[in-house]
């Protein structure tokens, strides 16, 4: 499916969704109140059989958070990328773990490693780190690390 196309058809299924497709991939970019909405009708919808989930990371702009979501088609071949901006102090977003399976352990990959909360989530929890690191969040750009010396 062309741009063109998956930008009409996430357009009827949200109308307030807003667009670049200046780069290989459509980007959509909506909030964090507009994400669930969209995210059902994605992993829904058989026009656009966004059936896989490949990457999901978040971005830290030191003013804003923002999760980014890369799915694709593996029947039509075409990809979409979603950008949710989060509010930097209290980033919390639902969690897509039901329609994406693989969204599970990358949403926990990202609670640790950036402190977004992922809603309905059902097991949300340190992945990587040892315990004593909740809350410590290692790949944000305030983090430091006096030990060793980090400042990001």
């Amino acid at each position: 499916m062309s741009k063109e196309l998956l930008k009409f058809r996430i357009t009827e299924l949200l109308p307030t969704a807003t667009f670049d497709d200046s780069g290989e991939w459509l980007n959509v970019e909506l909030t964090a109140a507009e994400w669930p909405t969209l995210a059902g009708a994605l992993c829904k919808d058989s026009h656009l059989a966004l059936d896989y989930m490949f990457c999901l990371t978040c971005i830290d702009w030191k003013t804003h958070l923002t999760m980014v979501y890369h799915m694709t088609s593996t029947s039509f071949r075409h990809s979409v990328v979603v950008k949710v901006k989060l509010d930097r102090d209290k980033p919390e977003v639902v969690s897509v773990s039901k329609c994406w399976r693989t969204a599970e352990f990358h949403e926990r990959e990202v609670y640790e490693m950036f402190g977004v909360n992922f809603l309905h989530h059902p097991d949300l929890r340190l992945l990587i780190l040892p315990d004593g690191w909740e809350g410590k969040n290692p790949l944000r750009k305030d983090f430091e690390d006096p030990i060793n010396m980090i400042r990001l």
